[in-house]
């Protein structure tokens, strides 16, 4: 039975020009928009077309005999990946993220549109880069970085992974209530939430945790080990603040819900994705199965 050819993947995410056109539904409402408040939309229609352009060279890299395909973040929950696919986020580096946690090991080369507008800390090539690599990549000749991801696993069974943290805690500002339990160490809390990172998200949200809490955790993107850390802990009567961090490695954090609504578990900040957390549930959060492999 022939070998299936490989296919390029594209994972992209609408421009702010296409949200805009998509919030007031005419290209005159929305620019009549921007003018009443003394902004213009040509900007906004510059950046559109450089991007179309730089999908289109991505597109035209693949070599001939290959297969593509081209999903948009929206879509990514409904995208069947398959063993023959190498993927290329084209945007941000928020893209990278939100296409790992639906991945098994397939290689991900991050393109950079706009090296003026984006840092390029997951997206790191150029698009005139990217026909060169995918015949490296392809045959297993190219440098692959394995970053360690987050999984949490509630009790009912649900999953959800992420490469850069997992927030537990309250959909709203309202406190989070729970039980958390790091080894021997147990406490009752009531806090603004809890995050657990890995070596990538160490340089994000927990990032600016540890150094509001000066607790620094070592974490390198490829250790196999995250690091957690409690927001705004309050000490009350039936609650203490002497958890506030720790590092994981072999062992889960584990975490019982004592909120009767509104208990939330969301990854890589899409809040709209997210699995409930109300009373009684537990929650057991380790370093992932799997790994994203982000290709140098």
């Amino acid at each position: 039975m022939p070998t299936l050819a490989p296919r390029a993947v594209f994972v992209t995410r609408e421009t702010d020009y296409e949200l805009l056109l998509a919030r007031h539904a005419t290209l005159e409402q929305a620019r009549f928009y921007l003018q009443t408040r003394g902004q213009s939309l040509a900007t906004l229609e510059t950046r559109h077309q450089r991007f179309g352009e730089v999908i289109a060279a991505a597109r035209a890299a693949v070599p001939a005999d290959w297969r593509q395909a081209l999903v948009r973040r929206a879509d990514l929950d409904r995208f069947l990946f398959t063993a023959e696919d190498i993927v290329v986020p084209v945007g941000q580096d928020g893209l990278v993220p939100n296409v790992a946690k639906y991945l098994a090991g397939q290689p991900v080369i991050g393109i950079n549109p706009a090296p003026d507008l984006y840092d390029g800390v997951l997206v790191r090539h150029r698009v005139d880069e990217l026909a060169a690599m995918l015949p490296h990549v392809w045959h297993g000749d190219a440098d692959i970085e394995h970053r360690t991801m987050v999984e949490g696993l509630l009790d009912t069974g649900e999953r959800l992974s992420a490469l850069n943290e997992l927030f537990i805690g309250h959909r709203s500002h309202q406190s989070a209530r729970y039980h958390i339990e790091d080894g021997a160490a147990k406490e009752e809390q009531s806090s603004s939430g809890v995050i657990v990172a890995t070596g990538t998200g160490a340089t994000g949200w927990a990032r600016s945790i540890m150094e509001a809490t000066s607790r620094d955790i070592s974490l390198d993107p490829q250790e196999r080990a995250l690091g957690w850390f409690v927001r705004e802990p309050f000490p009350s009567v039936a609650t203490g603040s002497s958890m506030r961090a720790g590092k994981l490695a072999e062992q889960p954090l584990r975490l019982t819900s004592h909120m009767n609504d509104g208990g939330v578990i969301f990854a890589d900040g899409i809040e709209q994705d997210f699995l409930s957390f109300d009373w009684g549930r537990r929650l057991e959060v380790t370093v992932g199965a799997n790994s994203l492999s982000m290709v140098l």
